[in-house]
């Protein structure tokens, strides 16, 4: 019977008409799978599925995740990560490099990208600190003001005036890794469409053990995000808190609680 399989246009351009046909007549597609995303087992029989492209310089493999974890993509990778997957397959998961967007912030600033583990009622909890290059005006208009934290704040964002309390979740949003590097960070599409990258890395950022260990552990990442000059590059994470606490205390920080894609 046919397979439940999304192919997207990207994927469909790489694979060519003819094997994207086939995949959605279920004559190439396994009815069973291991989730590439969530890595936990998936059924294109019974439920929707995204098919993921990996593309490497010189190789390219084709993953299955559930449809509700990832959408369907072409992802870049770096060759050396695409033989270890094809030595592991259930191991990889999300989308490709490139500039990275403000999105929701509008503007043309680059939004810098820092990973820490914050401690926050007794645990520690993996951790993502947003921050433009250059002040974000609203999209579409002409005036200079930075609107960054109340663009995000109609996103679902939340003020933080106390760095000890858990964000609140912001549903639609995710932190997705893959082969254990942050790729990007994803927001709800527009009119209930697949998910879109609010951040998307250059080049896959490393994370420490601590951090992914922390964040397999949870399933959570909690994103802060804050206006240009307000957090800096801290080489060390108490640094990075107390830099985090400033601007909560000058009203300067928001924060979001995001599921886990990938390991």
């Amino acid at each position: 019977m046919p397979r439940m399989l999304d192919v997207s246009e990207d994927v469909r351009a790489e694979i060519g008409d003819e094997e994207a046909d086939r995949l959605l007549a279920g004559e190439n597609s396994p009815g069973s799978y291991d989730c590439t995303s969530c890595r936990t087992p998936g059924d294109s029989e019974q439920e929707r599925t995204s098919t993921v492209l990996f593309v490497g310089e010189e190789t390219a493999v084709l993953a299955f995740a559930h449809a509700t974890c990832i959408p369907s993509q072409v992802v870049q990778v770096a060759e050396e990560q695409l033989q270890g997957a094809v030595r592991s397959i259930t191991g990889g998961e999300q989308p490709e490099t490139s500039r990275p967007d403000p999105g929701a912030g509008g503007g043309q600033a680059v939004l810098g990208v820092t990973s820490g583990l914050v401690l926050i009622e007794g645990d520690l909890h993996p951790a993502l600190v947003v921050e433009p290059t250059a002040p974000i005006a609203r999209p579409g208009s002409r005036g200079t003001t930075d609107e960054f934290l109340t663009l995000l704040i109609e996103q679902g964002f939340r003020p933080v005036s106390d760095l000890n309390t858990l964000p609140g979740a912001l549903p639609g949003w995710s932190v997705l890794l893959a082969m254990g590097q942050l790729h990007a960070v994803l927001q709800p599409g527009t009119g209930g469409g697949s998910p879109v990258a609010w951040w998307q890395a250059h080049q896959p950022l490393q994370v420490t053990e601590g951090w992914r260990a922390a964040a397999n552990k949870s399933h959570t990442v909690l994103v802060f995000a804050a206006p240009v000059g307000s957090i800096g590059q801290q080489p060390r994470e108490d640094l990075l808190r107390d830099a985090l606490e400033k601007a909560a205390a000058n009203g300067r920080l928001v924060a979001a609680a995001m599921p886990l894609a990938g390991t």
